[in-house]
């Protein structure tokens, strides 16, 4: 009678998770197996410091590409390498079987999508089969939007695409990984889009990472950014209070180094000047990741903890030692300025 009983209750489970999932407008596409060979024609709309290096290696890849961009000096060098340019995203959509979008900030991605002559101003019949958004914006926008794709159907269906699908896929790495090819790219939506999209993403980059659903991408790329800067925060006031009391930055970064304190900002993206070669701490803290960049991206995970309720005192605090940063001027600098700007921290020679 036990057992009986174990299995019925399993049988309930199952249901309800299945109950639960199909009513989710987050599964609106069901699993199936997506092909990624109908993606020749690719649209991309962003072609700023990363955007175009994205774009570049997608045409050295052998794409057939067609592209926009507000600043009209970018959009006649492409016109000039023979790529084809358009004058709005509905242009761009028309013309392309996946569109990347590669843009600054949520409102960015808001206007190019649902924005006059936008992605989505086709009404319901599209004629993309797959949208990349690899902007860095809050996980809701990133769903509202998925929703609004996965609601559309499309103009023209090839092999198992009935409805036109979106995936989030911010990146790390930065400009210099974005020139080599090298980013890495935090998916969320559809597991069978993701597998369908990923030689098309490993063409800009050499790893992705399978977030979850629509959104996840998003939730990863601005937790990532939030550790980076707290970590940031955290070793660069060590070694200011270090130096502080009478120990060099060379020594303490040593032992943390080869101790329980040791970090990426430690041993790869040292914040003091003299200490590490080739990163921005030894160059004026010129290139890198701009404290701009970093507040907004703090932003975002701020709006978010306040969305959930979730207790993010380092988090809020984080958010307004770079606001004060980008306040004080310093806005275009590598965030790694903290140590300098905020803690006063000294160069290795002082």
């Amino acid at each position: 009678m036990a057992m009986m009983k174990m299995k019925i209750n399993g049988y309930r489970l199952r249901a309800l998770l299945s109950t639960s999932l199909s009513s989710s407008p987050f599964h609106s596409v069901p699993s199936r197996t997506f092909s990624s060979s109908s993606f020749e024609n690719v649209g991309f709309i962003g072609l700023g410091n990363m955007g175009s290096r994205m774009a570049n290696n997608l045409l050295k890849a052998g794409y057939k590409m067609t592209v926009h961009d507000v600043n009209c000096n970018v959009m006649k060098k492409y016109s000039d390498m023979g790529v084809s340019t358009k004058q709005t995203p509905f242009e761009v959509a028309e013309a392309s079987d996946v569109v990347i979008t590669m843009l600054p900030s949520s409102s960015h991605v808001l206007n190019v999508y649902n924005g006059p002559d936008g992605l989505l101003q086709g009404g319901d019949l599209l004629t993309p089969q797959l949208f990349i958004d690899s902007s860095t914006i809050d996980p809701q926008t990133s769903r509202k939007l998925a929703v609004s794709v996965s609601n559309c159907i499309l103009k023209e269906k090839k092999e198992n695409w009935e409805n036109p699908v979106m995936l989030d896929a911010p990146v790390s790495g930065g400009v210099v990984a974005a020139e080599a090819g090298s980013l890495t790219f935090m998916v969320g939506g559809s597991e069978d889009v993701y597998l369908a999209a990923k030689s098309l993403l490993l063409s800009m980059g050499k790893n992705t990472i399978f977030c979850g659903g629509p959104g996840n991408g998003s939730v990863a790329k601005i937790c990532n950014n939030l550790a980076m800067a707290i970590s940031m925060l955290g070793l660069s006031e060590a070694l200011a209070l270090g130096q502080s009391l009478g120990i060099t930055a060379c020594t303490l970064t040593k032992i943390f180094n080869s101790s329980s304190a040791r970090c990426w900002s430690s041993d790869s993206y040292n914040p003091v000047p003299g200490v590490m070669q080739g990163v921005p701490s030894s160059r004026n803290y010129s290139g890198g990741f701009a404290s701009k960049l970093m507040a907004k991206d703090l932003n975002l995970a701020a709006a978010s903890a306040e969305e959930v309720g979730q207790r993010c005192p380092l988090t809020f605090l984080a958010q307004n030692i770079y606001t004060e940063i980008c306040n004080d001027g310093h806005e275009t600098e590598d965030f790694s300025c903290v140590f300098q700007h905020y803690y006063s921290g000294k160069s290795k020679r002082n």
